[in-house]
């Protein structure tokens, strides 16, 4: 190659000689055989992201039963596919290696983190909800009926909806809590 195909390949040449300033002196061999992420999903799933109240819409991408990208949804009509920098992470929630997969408890006083396996750890918190109850029960307040507990109350967060938030409270006020209270703004 003399030097003139030298001089034509150069990346400075090609940007000032192209038709718009860049045009092929930003393209490789390399940028050429790369290919979306998203092309090769099994499927699409549509979810919201899970990170605050304003809920914006997401595409999650799935190849062979794994997460393989998370997008903004154009569709969506509270974000037009766009995700702020935690929602455009929110993959890292279900592929990062270190993520915890299992219940970790850590004794009363203990400096240990140990793993459980979820019917154990759904059984215990079963067990202290219902000693709760039964050793904050009120009957009766100032001689009036109140058939309440003040041992047990619920703060609902950010990225739970209204549906969820409503079955919690039916599930509070069931066991008699009234102290209850939610953020829910989806």
């Amino acid at each position: 190659m003399g030097l003139g195909g030298w001089i034509a390949r150069w990346p400075v040449y090609r940007q000032l000689t192209g038709a718009d300033g860049r045009g092929a002196a930003a393209r490789s061999a390399r940028t050429d055989a790369l290919r979306p992420r998203t092309a090769e999903a099994d499927h699409v799933a549509r979810s919201v992201c899970p990170f605050c109240a304003v809920g914006c819409g997401q595409l999650v991408y799935v190849k062979d039963g794994r997460v393989t990208q998370i997008e903004g949804d154009p569709d969506s009509p509270i974000s037009r596919g766009r995700l702020c920098p935690k929602g455009s992470a929110s993959k890292q929630l279900v592929t990062r290696p270190d993520r915890p997969s299992t219940v970790l408890y850590r004794r009363p006083h203990g400096t240990e983190w140990e793993s459980l396996d979820l019917d154990t750890a759904m059984d215990m918190i079963a067990d202290r909800v219902v000693a709760t109850r039964r050793e904050t029960w009120q009957q009766t307040f100032d001689g009036m009926v109140v058939r309440r507990t003040l041992g047990i109350a619920s703060l609902g967060g950010a990225t739970l909806d209204n549906e969820e938030n409503y079955l919690m409270k039916k599930l509070y006020t069931a066991m008699g809590a009234v102290q209850i209270e939610n953020q829910a703004r989806i």
